[in-house]
């Protein structure tokens, strides 16, 4: 499909405008709106140091800590995991700066639902369906071949020199992780990593903003999901906690630990590990 089904609106747009009430089509579902009474705040997903990895005595109990929180959540933080922090730091605010240029600068980068690439504020075609309160962008990085620099915004003027650094080093992190899986799961070390392309392995990027909402407790920054490609690597707001984790019959409200990353199995590479 070329084209959305209804005009596209940003909610950044929306937010600043002034608005007290949230259009109709943002509004949830009663059992799909965000609920406090379920929400755990008492515990955290794990935290991992990855620098145990060159410590051979403390290696083998590193990759047993991913091996657990992959059983027992499917999420877990990393720290000393090879990424500067300055770098994660630019990352996000050039992203910031981007969503504070002018409307007609970001909407030159529009996106479609032919490849989703681009400036966007929907997902699905589904015409009257349910939004969610966010704007986002979303960039294919690997393999190469999808690469398009036309879609990388030219403003703010570093922003894709950052990307791409960035990119490159969460790309290499992806590659550590999935060599500890196959580890854990008794494989060679680029058993997953060949099982998911080898030198051609996907890679995207997708950036969410989440625009102050006058009710939010009627709506959600993004509806509750599970991921559905091999793993995500998310480097949250260290300011605004959002990330709510599935725990038993609840969620945990996931408290970030400064720069680090929180890693997230999704689901094809939860079927890799149902194949072994």
């Amino acid at each position: 499909m070329e084209c959305w089904p209804e005009p596209i609106v940003r909610v950044q747009s929306l937010s600043e405008s002034g608005i007290d009430s949230i259009p109709e089509k943002y509004v949830k579902p009663l059992e799909a709106r965000p609920s406090f009474k379920s929400v755990t705040s008492a515990v955290n997903i794990p935290l991992i140091d990855l620098a145990g990895l060159n410590d051979k005595n403390l290696r083998d109990v590193t990759l047993s800590q991913v091996s657990e929180a992959c059983r027992e959540w499917g999420f877990f933080q990393v720290v000393n995991h090879g990424v500067q922090p300055d770098l994660m730091d630019r990352a996000q605010e050039v992203w910031r700066e981007f969503f504070h240029q002018p409307s007609e600068i970001k909407q030159a980068y529009a996106n479609s639902p032919k490849t989703y690439e681009g400036y966007g504020s929907r997902l699905g075609v589904e015409k009257g369906a349910i939004l969610d309160w966010s704007d986002y962008y979303y960039l294919h990085y690997l393999p190469c071949n999808l690469r398009d620099f036309n879609k990388w915004p030219s403003l703010p003027n570093d922003l894709r020199e950052v990307i791409a650094e960035y990119s490159t080093e969460v790309v290499r992190l992806g590659g550590v992780i999935l060599e500890i899986l196959s580890i854990n799961l008794g494989l060679k070390e680029g058993f997953l990593q060949n099982a998911f392309g080898g030198e051609d392995i996907g890679a995207c990027l997708r950036v969410n903003f989440y625009p102050k909402c006058p009710q939010p407790d009627l709506t959600l920054g993004l509806s509750s999901h599970s991921d559905p490609g091999g793993m995500t690597i998310l480097l949250p707001d260290q300011n605004v906690p959002g990330l709510q984790v599935r725990r038993d019959d609840g969620w945990v409200t996931v408290k970030p630990t400064p720069h680090a990353f929180i890693v997230n199995i999704g689901d094809q590479l939860q079927g890799q590990d149902n194949k072994v």
